[in-house]
């Protein structure tokens, strides 16, 4: 390019074969003596930014420049002989490229924290792609390349990488509950993310043209939790399900001929009992379903008297006085010694004479208490 001589003027121009470079300085070792009259060739998609004496002189769009600085031909070589003929009057350019640089990767190196209301605290893992573009080339070059000496992509993929996980936790804070959830809410999660991005990346000159999540990983740990409780809300019956598994393997062994067959038979036979143990229980005519009045221990069915305590069971009749129940032909009861031919007189109210109900503690009419006869 010519940036070296002493006599000739210089043609600047870039051309980027990798097609990954953001950012070319002319010259590349750093300040240089561009020289006035030097003719500047910018491309299209491109932009080229004049450093004189430190400082972002001026800003050149596509086509050819002529520069103007105070760097002479041969005069200023010999005028700057107290600086050992180097010229303090320093310029550089650099060129900028303007297209868009898509499948940029991020990630987290470190998985962040994420509180889960159902999971409670996990740390979680994500990665993703995005698209940017250069859009203030002078705010670019002094915001991040001048302190950050980013020029490449693999250079600025880190460092914005490192912004947006910082943003993703923020993000998924606010507007994730919880990780059941996540799948059907990628694309939300990604708009969301990159509309939040917008202004970290403007401060930079940059535009960020795209954003996706790929994936948010917890850990291996919460993913089986989250794959056991999926199952169960699939599987709401499981004890059906392993009925009609078994039902299926018998039914399979049935058609299986040889030992094989036999053998996988016989184990089934003795898991049955305990598979079907509660079809069974439900529909056995002889289990216990009934309970003694008496002491509440269970009892069958045609049971005529509870073999714990020796209550009757089928009541012939009761007691007048305390409720138990009599034997056939008993003239006396078991329980208090009452005779059962005499019947308990019904009480009266003492206050306004009315019969209440045996047992009676207060009179249905007045509500006074009653007094009760021994």
């Amino acid at each position: 390019m010519g940036t070296d001589n002493i006599v000739f003027l210089e043609m600047i121009e870039w051309l980027d074969d990798s097609g990954r470079e953001l950012v070319h300085r002319i010259p590349e070792k750093g300040s240089g003596e561009i020289k006035f009259g030097a003719q500047l060739v910018v491309r299209e998609s491109q932009a080229a930014v004049l450093f004189y004496n430190g400082r972002a002189y001026d800003a050149f769009g596509p086509g050819r420049h002529t520069l103007k600085t105070m760097n002479l031909p041969l005069l200023t070589k010999v005028l700057s002989l107290p600086w050992r003929f180097t010229s303090p009057l320093r310029a550089e350019i650099y060129m900028v490229s303007l297209k868009h640089f898509v499948d940029l990767k991020w990630g987290t190196r470190d998985p962040v924290a994420f509180k889960d209301q159902d999971l409670g605290l996990i740390r979680l893992r994500a990665f993703g792609v995005f698209n940017l573009q250069v859009v203030q080339p002078v705010l670019f070059l002094n915001s991040l390349v001048g302190t950050q000496g980013i020029y490449t992509t693999a250079e600025i993929e880190e460092y914005l990488g490192r912004v947006i996980v910082s943003r993703l936790n923020d993000h998924l804070g606010q507007h994730l509950d919880t990780l059941r959830n996540l799948p059907s809410r990628y694309e939300e999660l990604s708009q969301g993310l990159q509309k939040r991005l917008a202004e970290d990346f403007s401060r930079f000159g940059l535009a960020l043209t795209r954003l996706y999540i790929v994936s948010i990983t917890p850990p291996e740990e919460v993913q089986r939790a989250i794959d056991d409780q999926s199952r169960l809300a699939v599987l709401k019956d499981l004890n059906g399900l392993i009925k009609m598994k078994a039902a299926m393997a018998m039914e399979k062994a049935a058609g299986t001929p040889g030992e094989a067959g036999a053998g996988l038979g016989l184990g089934l036979g003795f898991l049955m009992p305990a598979l079907f143990a509660d079809q069974l229980r439900k529909t056995e005519p002889d289990g216990p379903s009934f309970v003694c009045p008496d002491c509440h221990h269970p009892i069958r069915k045609e049971t005529r008297f509870c073999p714990s305590c020796g209550h009757q069971i089928v009541i012939f009749d009761q007691c007048p006085d305390c409720g138990k129940n009599l034997p056939p032909r008993a003239r006396f009861c078991p329980n208090c010694g009452r005779p059962v031919a005499e019947k308990r007189a019904a009480p009266r109210c003492s206050y306004c004479g009315t019969e209440n109900l045996p047992h009676s503690v207060f009179c249905n009419q007045c509500g006074e208490k009653l007094i009760q006869e021994t």
